[in-house]
C-alpha cells in the first residue's frame, strides 16, 4: 500500500543539482544526504529530462526524499511519467516525490489553457495510469489549486511566497496533507550585494502573472512589485546569517508547514558547488 514520501522538516532547492556538472552534483547531493537534509529538490519545469536526474540522485544518496519542482505539464505524458516511476525499485518509490505544474502563460503561448481545468486532466491521467497520489505535489499559489493539490495529491509545494501565505495554504488545505513551500535564501551580510543577488532571482519571476497575483495577495502593491522594494525581498529571502535563515524556516513551521526547501542564491544563472556547499554545511550546523 503506497504510504507518504517522508521529507524531513528542512530540504535543499538546488538547480545545480540538476543542470550542474553532474558529477560535482553527485558529490553534492551524497553530502547533503549525510548533512541530514530530508529531501533533495530540483527544477523540471523548462524540459523533459528531470525524471533521469530523480533517477540518478537516488542512486547517490542514501536516506534524502529525491522531488522535482516542478515537472511541468506541457512537457511530459501522464502515461510516461506513471510508467518511469512504475520503473523504480520500491525503495526507490518510497524515495522519490514528484511535484508538478502547470507552469506559466508567457512561458506556454498558445497552448495555455485553464490551469484548473490543465492540471484536472493531467491528474486524471496520472490516475488512470496508476501513480500513487502520495508520490505527488502540486505546485501551488491561489487557493482553488491549493485546495486540488490536497484533493488530488500528497501536498503542495509553493515556490517564491512568505511565512504568511503559508499560513493561508494551511488553512486551505487543512490537517494532514503536506505543505512544503520553498525559502529563498541569501547568505550575504552587505545589503547593496544581498540586493543584488534578490533581484537577480527576482528578474524573470516578477514578470509571470502567477506570482505577481499571488504577491498582490498577499498584500504587495504593484509599485512593491515593479520596484522590487525592499518590503517584498525581504518578504521573500531570508537575507543575512544563517540565524536569518533559521529564524525564516521557523516562521514556517510556525504557519503550518511540514517542510521547508531551501534555495541558497548564488546568482541569476546559479553558483558554483564551491560556493554553494559551505553555505549548505553551515545551515546544517545551525538547523540540522
Amino acid at each position: 500500500m503506497p504510504v507518504p514520501v517522508v521529507i524531513g522538516k528542512v530540504g535543499i532547492w538546488s538547480l545545480e543539482l540538476r543542470f550542474g556538472d553532474k558529477g560535482q552534483s553527485d558529490e553534492a547531493a551524497a553530502e547533503l544526504d549525510e548533512l541530514g537534509y530530508g529531501a533533495l529538490w530540483i527544477p523540471g519545469g523548462i524540459d523533459d529530462g528531470a525524471p533521469a536526474d530523480v533517477k540518478r540522485l537516488l542512486g547517490v544518496t542514501k536516506r534524502a526524499a529525491i522531488a522535482t519542482g516542478i515537472l511541468n505539464v506541457w512537457k511530459h505524458e501522464p502515461a510516461d511519467l506513471a510508467a518511469w516511476f512504475e520503473g523504480l525499485t520500491d525503495a526507490e518509490q518510497a524515495r522519490t516525490l514528484l511535484g508538478i505544474g502547470v507552469s506559466h502563460g508567457p512561458i506556454i503561448g498558445e497552448q495555455w489553457g485553464k490551469p484548473l481545468a490543465v492540471m484536472r486532466r493531467f491528474l486524471d491521467g496520472l490516475d488512470a495510469a496508476g501513480m500513487p497520489r502520495e508520490n505527488l505535489c502540486l505546485a501551488a499559489l491561489g487557493p482553488k489549486m491549493l485546495a486540488l493539490s490536497g484533493q488530488r495529491s500528497s501536498g503542495a509545494h509553493p515556490y517564491l511566497v512568505t511565512p504568511e501565505h503559508t499560513a493561508q495554504a494551511r488553512e486551505i488545505l487543512g490537517p494532514g496533507k503536506m505543505l512544503a513551500p520553498e525559502q529563498g535564501v541569501i547568505l550575504e551580510k552587505d545589503p547593496a550585494k544581498a540586493r543584488e543577488l534578490a533581484l537577480g532571482a527576482l528578474e524573470h519571476y516578477r514578470m509571470l502573472p502567477n506570482y505577481r497575483n499571488n504577491w498582490r495577495r498577499l498584500g504587495y502593491s504593484e509599485e512593491d512589485i515593479d520596484s522590487c522594494s525592499e518590503r517584498l525581498l525581504d518578504g521573500l529571502f531570508a537575507i543575512g546569517d544563517v540565524d536569518a535563515v533559521a529564524a525564516r524556516v521557523q516562521a514556517h513551521l510556525d504557519a503550518g508547514a511540514d517542510h521547508v526547501c531551501l534555495q541558497v542564491i548564488g546568482g541569476p544563472q546559479g553558483a558554483s558547488f564551491d560556493v554553494l556547499r559551505p553555505k549548505w554545511r553551515r545551515i546544517a550546523e545551525a538547523l540540522l
